[in-house]
């Protein structure tokens, strides 16, 4: 439960760097406390796509990754952003991306930041 937490932890602050970093992705909200309520449901999604429809999706696409030497990941990763903020816009979340390479910059912005507070935040059970 505990590396749950912070994986869904890490995920939020990743995602917070994006919409810092990235105009085109908004996270709108009248108080902090809002955006920050935004922001964890937000990575849950986020973590949950990936946990159901990456693996299907990157399993789908190997011959493309084989061919790309993998950078056809970013592509992959960027869909998952955009599928994210979909479901945000059904769950009325105000959380949206804009446009497709904004979406593949944003799902590099999040890989990096992500690994980087996995490496620091402790990986208990």
């Amino acid at each position: 439960m505990m590396n749950f937490l912070v994986k869904t932890i890490a995920n939020a602050g990743a995602l917070a760097v994006a919409v810092w970093l990235l105009d085109k992705i908004t996270l709108t909200g009248d108080s902090t406390g809002k955006k920050i309520g935004t922001l964890i449901i937000v990575a849950l999604i986020f973590g949950l796509v990936n946990f159901l429809v990456k693996p299907v999706v990157k399993l789908l696409s190997l011959p493309l990754l084989i061919l790309t030497l993998g950078l056809f990941t970013l592509i992959v990763n960027a869909l998952m952003l955009l599928l994210t903020s979909w479901l945000a816009d059904q769950l009325d979340l105000s959380f949206h991306v804009e446009g497709f390479w904004t979406a593949v910059l944003g799902g590099l912005i999040i890989s990096v930041v992500s690994w980087a507070l996995n490496v620091v935040l402790p990986d208990k059970d």
